[in-house]
């Protein structure tokens, strides 16, 4: 299989797996509707309060979802992955912007005529029901993050979520005998923001994390886990992405030992 046939069947593996379950022929009716986009790291997919002409799915790379505060700061409030929907269906303007934070490929489809399929379609409905509950499970699992005072154990708590509810992204988790490789998929600044602190604070407890054995830093945006059980402790919640994924890791880590 060539570069360009494996990218292909990659991205429609991805398309598929937001459309799960859905009959055939709604499907090649979606096919029809999407054009597919490309945007560099950095480019603004859809405006805060726009009224935003597409709903999309993220093929391939990272979107960020930010908030522009009241003082001028802006503050990531969530990340959408391959297989993840966007777009405010039925409604008005969103309150956040939505921009690649890596190099991204989307489908987009047209938000009127997405909309009115939708209305005649129920399997498409159970489909994009399904994937805001998804999403509000991860809103969830940021809420626990965020709870933590400490900024190493939102870091803990991050990696830990990348090792569950991300691993399928590519490249992102590599097993090894002794311990497991998680590599950030975001730029030192855009975790900094999303967990709500400071680019430094983040190299603090990423080094403090190390000095405990939990992890060893292998490059700037890539991390050597030792001790999945130590990091669950340290997040102080055992079902940041889902109990029984969790339970799975840990599980797996006591087998390897």
């Amino acid at each position: 299989m060539t570069r360009d046939a494996d990218k292909k069947a990659q991205d429609l593996k991805r398309y598929l797996s937001a459309f799960h379950g859905i009959d055939p022929r709604t499907r090649a009716t979606l096919d029809v509707m999407c054009r597919v986009r490309s945007y560099r790291a950095g480019t603004t997919v859809v405006r805060e309060r726009e009224t935003a002409e597409i709903v999309g799915c993220v093929l391939s790379g990272i979107l960020r979802m930010q908030k522009t505060l009241v003082d001028g700061r802006r503050h990531i409030v969530g990340l959408l992955v391959s297989g993840d929907l966007f777009g405010r269906v039925y409604e008005g303007p969103g309150e956040f912007s939505i921009e690649a934070a890596t190099e991204a490929h989307v489908c987009t489809f047209p938000k009127a005529e997405f909309e009115a399929f939708l209305k005649r379609s129920p399997d498409l409905e159970r489909a994009v029901m399904l994937n805001i509950l998804n999403e509000l499970d991860r809103a969830r699992d940021w809420m626990i993050i965020l709870s933590n005072q400490k900024i190493s154990s939102r870091i803990a708590g991050f990696l830990l979520l990348l090792r569950s509810r991300f691993a399928s992204l590519d490249d992102l988790v590599e097993e090894a005998i002794d311990g497991t490789k998680v590599r950030i998929p975001i730029s030192r600044t855009d975790l900094a923001q999303l967990l709500g602190t400071r680019p430094e604070s983040v190299s603090r407890a990423l080094h403090a994390l190390q000095d405990d054995g939990d992890i060893r830093i292998l490059e700037p945006n890539l991390v050597f886990v030792r001790n999945f059980h130590a990091l669950a402790r340290k997040a102080g919640e055992q079902d940041i992405g889902g109990m029984s994924s969790v339970k799975d890791i840990l599980q797996e880590e006591k087998r390897k030992r």
